[in-house]
């Protein structure tokens, strides 16, 4: 079934002011999450409502944070969240890397005391849209397991990278560091469907193709799959993501990230506070006047597009499948699983408000 985002917009808005969330920030969290519907990543978008108010009624989010900030440098900053939702302060930690960026040439944010910020590529693109150049990183529930390990110890951990460009759409990096999102296992869940191989493995290390598996012990893989095609590089990107976002920041790393889910317990000795992210925003004209890089980065695209593709392929330049998808749904509406709809139904009936679909 297909839904108008004003609609899923409206009922986000009132699931989040219902838990404590003033209007403008629910406002904020709602365009945020409903984000990654606009732009087909479903995985991490209206879905995930139950998750945040499961985080609320666990006493793990804040929806009145009061942030603090530590400084001994203009161009570096902690921000503590204070537990709140990650859309608050990823977009709060962003516009301060943007203000150092305008009047140092770069900024840099490590956010602790945080809580899950849903697409990454939203915030790096902040920056791209100041004709900047942006990156955006967090931390995740430790769902992977590192190259040739059985234990998870590492999140999805994902990548963000917007780049502007004259005319185009900006370049776009928005990925997680294993060879696929936890969020992409639930939608298989929701729909019975089986797992690609390589993406999953059970308790002993061996492949499995059940999207159910991470519930039996398994473990996600890192960006690669198998050590013959690269695993360990997917393990590394994903664990510099985790030093940047955890270690650097004073949030838990590794194995101690809080797990989304409310109904996983929290590890014991935890190293640090919530989960955390790293942002950085800086100019183009640093390195050369910014309409010639803009230029350039449209010759880049246009050549990249024009390569001899395979037989019927398409050269894609990153971003470009998203960009198309966000025009698409916000003219035609965003697909919604039954599943997905019942559950948004329950939580309606939890929170005493009207049924989001009837």
């Amino acid at each position: 079934m297909v839904f108008h985002l004003q609609q899923l917009k409206k009922f986000t808005i009132s699931v989040f002011e219902k838990i404590g969330f003033s209007k403008s920030d629910a406002d904020l969290c709602a365009s945020l999450l409903l984000r990654a519907d606009l732009r087909g990543i479903d995985s991490h978008g209206i879905a995930r409502l139950r998750g945040y108010f499961n985080l609320f009624k666990a006493g793990r989010l804040n929806p009145n944070p009061k942030f603090s900030w530590h400084s001994k440098f203009p161009t570096l900053a902690t921000l503590d969240a204070d537990e709140t939702v990650g859309f608050l302060s990823g977009k709060v930690a962003m516009e301060k890397c943007i203000e150092m960026a305008t009047t140092t040439g770069v900024g840099m944010v490590a956010v602790k005391n945080s809580n899950h910020f849903g697409i990454a590529g939203q915030y790096a693109l902040m920056a791209a849209e100041k004709n900047m150049i942006g990156m955006a990183f967090t931390n995740a529930s430790p769902l992977v397991a590192p190259t040739h390990a059985l234990d998870k110890m590492l999140g999805t951990n994902p990548i963000a990278i917007a780049i502007p460009a004259l005319n185009s759409k900006p370049f776009l990096v928005d990925m997680a560091t294993t060879t696929a999102a936890n969020g992409k296992l639930e939608i298989l869940q929701r729909k019975n469907g089986i797992a690609p191989e390589g993406w999953i493995q059970k308790k002993d290390g061996s492949i499995s193709n059940d999207p159910n598996e991470l519930k039996s012990g398994g473990a996600l893989r890192p960006l690669g799959s198998f050590p013959e095609l690269g695993s360990h590089k997917g393990y590394a990107l994903g664990a510099a993501v985790d030093i940047l976002s955890g270690v650097l920041s004073g949030a838990n790393f590794g194995p101690w990230v809080p797990p989304f889910v409310s109904f996983l317990p929290i590890a014991e000795n935890l190293v640090g506070q919530g989960i955390g992210h790293f942002f950085i925003a800086f100019r183009i004209d640093g390195f050369m006047e910014e309409n010639e890089f803009l230029s350039r980065m449209e010759v880049w695209m246009e050549t990249f597009r024009k390569a001899k593709s395979t037989e019927g392929g398409q050269v894609l330049i990153p971003g470009d499948p998203e960009w198309e998808m966000e025009v698409e749904r916000a003219a035609n509406g965003i697909p919604l699983l039954p599943a997905v709809i019942e559950d948004l139904n329950s939580l309606a009936l939890e929170l005493n408000l009207a049924p989001f679909h009837q």
